[in-house]
């Protein structure tokens, strides 16, 4: 269940910044409250993970996987452009994440 809360945290977050980005720096209503509960759900789903694996994997996988989500939805439905180095960049925090995850004594499986 642990990598659920940190998967639904993550989604959280990844939805929480793209509003923040259509709240127009809060000015628009919906997209101002969406960034507040999202953001909301996923410090608690965080919060929750941080019961059983440490706090830097957490927040390296987090914030890895972030980067990368956001990244794509900026691109896919915001208009943003990725050049070759922001998807090399992108490519190695994947990397990196995969090797914490997959060599890491630290992190619960």
């Amino acid at each position: 269940m642990t990598y659920t809360w940190l998967m639904i945290a993550i989604v959280a977050e990844v939805i929480a910044t793209t509003s923040l980005k259509l709240s127009e720096g809060f000015s628009r209503l919906w997209p101002g409250v969406a960034t507040i509960v999202f953001y909301a759900v996923a410090f608690y789903c965080l919060a929750l993970t941080m019961r059983t694996i440490p706090t830097g994997v957490i927040y390296a996988i987090w914030s890895g996987a972030g980067i990368v989500l956001i990244g794509a939805v900026g691109w896919l439905f915001l208009g943003q452009k990725l050049d070759w180095p922001a998807l090399a960049g992108m490519a190695l925090i994947v990397a990196g994440v995969l090797v914490i995850n997959l060599f890491s004594k630290s992190v619960a499986h």
